[in-house]
């Protein structure tokens, strides 16, 4: 029986004809994807399903699907799938990264130009029969600073296309090496200076805890007076209440916004400023984008299902079905050594060096490398995968290094993750014995050996009697529970490191004050 695939949202049907062509049986049901009790009662029936934004993948639908292998999402955004539980189904996530890019990138720059001019209050004063010419005084884009929060590939192609336009460009992005910035014709700088310098503040960044709310109430009032916002990326990135007060305030000139926080945004108080740009979340609404992401998925999933190729996959990397099993500890160890370093370095990074030794030095390194990139990405760029990190990692000059070995010394293997900053550099390395499970073995040279935990605390200190006295005791007081501890040091009274895994998170209270403990140099709350 030929594999078959729902398409339960509306899909070009350019993507039917690449299943027919591969043999996959498809149906075309795009009414399923709003028809939620008809939905859980066909999806046993398919290997694939091919969604947009409309279908809801969830751990009951996929509960009920017993034969679904993949879903296939035609766009970036997966906040429609419950990835974790697809992945505990063994469903792999494939989506499209890139396919929306330059569309996102052209409504940016229409939204700045129609903020500019105040297109969208002149067309309709104009259309009520008035001619209002000097009241819509507008301002120039050229020589213009345009500050860009996030210059991955939408912040990339928004500032080459602004460079166009006569525009000067300063980006703000972790990840953002001086080789890159170059390359591009942007000039890197921090946050603080971004936002006292630009005209026009654009953002193209995910949405995580660290982005939420990036433009609040105290970072819009370091804006120049005067400054405009535009944001096409996610809602969540700027206090509404806060801008909605600056617009009033006279802080801000204006904002052209394409996300909100409530979406679909049926009702808002920005809507009523005539000096805010709305449209409803149209950044991939073209007819090249979505015939693009269209193709690609259906590529992708007719590759794997006939093939069993896995390609930009949220939630799995890019090997064969009989890499998979072997590789799997690995990759789990991988990850979680790039997600220590990324949770516990200063900077941007701008060097990665892994080290594989032993058993490890045989495994497939490339799927190995992007899983730690992965984790080394993923706390700042959440929606960061195995197969997108290696290319997010390039775009930003960030030089990765791979080195294998025979020897692995005291472990059967060894996979060593370096990380390098302007602040400095951060190394962790890792093995997985018999049981399968990853560990670590040495912070920063120093050894100590403990599992990793879903909540671990890292402070790095100085060798002082009675310092874990005082650590534990500030836990205790927050009602942190110790689960296990690890401890080194390189030497008596020298540079010591302490890892303890913990039953609950640690209230930002009790972490500020083990950071102010005598003799701390560094103190982070993990979670893997």
């Amino acid at each position: 029986m030929a594999p078959r695939v729902l398409v339960s949202d509306s899909l070009s049907p350019s993507a039917l004809q690449i299943f027919a062509a591969h043999g996959l049986e498809a149906d075309f049901r795009p009414d399923l994807g709003r028809d939620r009790a008809h939905l859980l009662d066909a999806i046993g029936d398919y290997d694939a399903l091919a969604i947009r934004s409309a279908t809801r993948v969830d751990a009951d639908l996929l509960a009920r699907a017993g034969r679904l292998r993949v879903v296939g999402r035609a766009g970036v955004g997966v906040d429609n799938v419950d990835v974790g539980a697809a992945t505990a189904h063994g469903v792999v996530v494939m989506n499209t990264p890139y396919g929306n890019s330059v569309t996102t990138a052209e409504h940016t720059i229409a939204l700045m130009m129609a903020l500019a001019r105040q297109i969208p209050a002149a067309d309709a004063s104009t259309r009520a029969g008035k001619w209002e010419k000097s009241r819509f005084m507008g301002v120039e884009l050229a020589g213009k600073t345009l500050g860009v929060i996030g210059c991955g590939n939408v912040g990339a192609n928004v500032a080459t296309r602004a460079l166009g336009l006569a525009m000067r460009v300063i980006a703000f992005d972790p990840f953002l090496t001086p080789e890159r910035a170059e390359e591009l014709g942007v000039e890197p700088v921090a946050l603080e200076a971004l936002l006292a310098r630009a005209d026009i503040v654009t953002l193209h960044t995910p949405l995580t805890a660290r982005t939420r709310h990036i433009l609040n109430a105290e970072s819009i009032a370091r804006m120049k007076r005067g400054a405009r916002i535009v944001n096409c990326a996610r809602g969540g990135l700027v206090d509404e209440a806060a801008l909605a007060a600056a617009l009033d305030a006279g802080h801000v000139a204006g904002a052209a916004l394409d996300v909100f926080e409530i979406e679909p945004a049926g009702d808002n108080p920005l809507f009523a400023r005539e000096n805010v740009v709305c449209t409803p979340h149209l950044g991939a609404s073209t007819v090249e984008a979505q015939e693009k992401v269209a193709l690609q998925i259906a590529q992708r999933i007719a590759d794997f299902l006939t093939r069993g190729e896995i390609v930009d996959a949220v939630n799995f990397p890019s090997v064969n079905a009989e890499e998979a099993p072997r590789l799997a500890p690995y990759i789990a160890l991988a990850e979680r050594l790039g997600a220590f370093v990324g949770q516990t370095a200063r900077g941007s990074f701008e060097h990665v060096s892994i080290i594989y030794e032993g058993a490890a030095a045989a495994r497939n390194v490339k799927a190995l490398t992007a899983a730690a990139l992965a984790g080394l990405l993923r706390p700042i760029l959440s929606e960061t995968n195995m197969v997108s990190a290696p290319v997010i990692a390039k775009e930003r000059g960030v030089v990765v290094d791979e080195v294998t070995r025979s020897a692995s010394g005291d472990y059967e293997s060894l996979i060593t993750l370096t990380a390098w900053t302007k602040e400095g550099e951060r190394s962790l390395a890792g093995t997985v014995f018999h049981d399968d499970e990853p560990r670590i073995v040495a912070i920063d040279g120093v050894r100590l050996e403990t599992a990793f935990a879903p909540r671990m605390i890292f402070v790095s200190n100085e060798d002082r009697p009675g310092f874990m006295g005082l650590f534990a005791g500030l836990l205790g007081e927050a009602g942190v529970n110790i689960a296990t501890c690890a401890l080194g040091r390189d030497r008596p009274g020298g540079s010591a490191r302490a890892l303890v895994g913990v039953d609950e998170p640690a209230p930002e209270r009790a972490m500020a004050r083990i950071a102010a403990l005598p003799g701390v140099r560094f103190a982070a709350a993990l979670e893997f």
